[in-house]
């Protein structure tokens, strides 16, 4: 698989915090617009003596929002870090329709030891876009987030949902065209959950896609344009999120919202 140029990842490299576009192992022609679809082929992944993604095989539609979901231990991180590069799977492959700039979030936040404001700085320089609108941009982004007010405190003294926000907005300050997400909410508070979601509304609207693995399915309803529900390691649903939450197709599917649901 092509390496990558560089992603607003929440990941302590200078490779990874920059702007990154991923090539997969091929390039479909004739996908464009918001018919794009990444192609999962025959994809596989083992870990140690453990097979963890069992032929993959499906054709996903580029949705505004695709959420993953599935039991503990179903693979959705592992599908998430094979899409965006960071894992070679075993055997399969994954076919893009275009390169696309690419950045991921992950579950827990990993900060630089700056400011606020020096993180998003960084990532602005290391992605080449540290002009002189660059201070700007970054304020504006502080406010959008609800950040601004701590902008000059240390990342690393931030509550975890505020630093979870400056992760998605150092993200977003790069303007990826795709965003994986995995887990983004699972250890925010209410009051921050409510504000991460509307980020991502909002991110949805002005055209990134997001692509995320979630344990909160009302999360999951109220954000999910398509669902990829993985059942021990093997595909088991791409649906629409509605149709999914009404009548799952799989009775995996229907076991895991039967005994998920409150």
């Amino acid at each position: 698989m092509a390496k990558i140029s560089a992603p607003a990842v929440a990941h302590p490299s200078a490779r990874s915090l920059a702007e990154h576009s991923v090539p997969a192992d091929a390039t479909a022609p004739g996908e464009a617009g918001t018919n794009m679809l990444v192609r999962l082929q025959s994809l596989r992944l083992t870990l140690g003596k453990q097979e963890v993604l069992k032929g993959l095989d499906a054709a996903v539609p580029l949705k505004p929002v695709t959420t993953v979901l599935g039991a503990n231990g179903a693979g959705k991180s592992l599908l998430l870090r094979c899409l965006h590069g960071l894992i070679q799977p075993g055997a399969g492959r994954i076919v893009w329709p275009r390169v696309l700039r690419q950045a991921m979030v992950f579950q827990r936040p990993v900060l630089l030891r700056r400011s606020v404001r020096s993180n998003l700085a960084w990532a602005l320089a290391a992605a080449g876009q540290a002009d002189r609108h660059a201070p700007a941009r970054i304020d504006t982004m502080l406010e959008r987030m609800a950040l601004l007010e701590m902008a000059d405190r240390p990342a690393r003294v931030l509550s975890g949902g505020e630093q979870q926000r400056l992760v998605l907005a150092r993200a977003w300050l790069l303007k990826p065209e795709l965003l994986l997400l995995d887990e983004p909410c699972a250890s925010v508070d209410p009051r921050s959950l409510a504000r991460i979601e509307a980020c991502l509304r909002e991110m949805a609207q002005e055209g990134i896609r997001l692509f995320m693995s979630t344990h909160l399915l009302g999360q999951a309803r109220r954000l999910s344009d398509q669902v990829i529900f993985l059942h021990d390691g093997r595909l088991a649903e791409l649906t629409p999120a509605a149709e999914f939450f009404q009548q799952p197709r799989s009775p995996e599917a229907r076991y895991f919202l039967e005994h998920a649901l409150p």
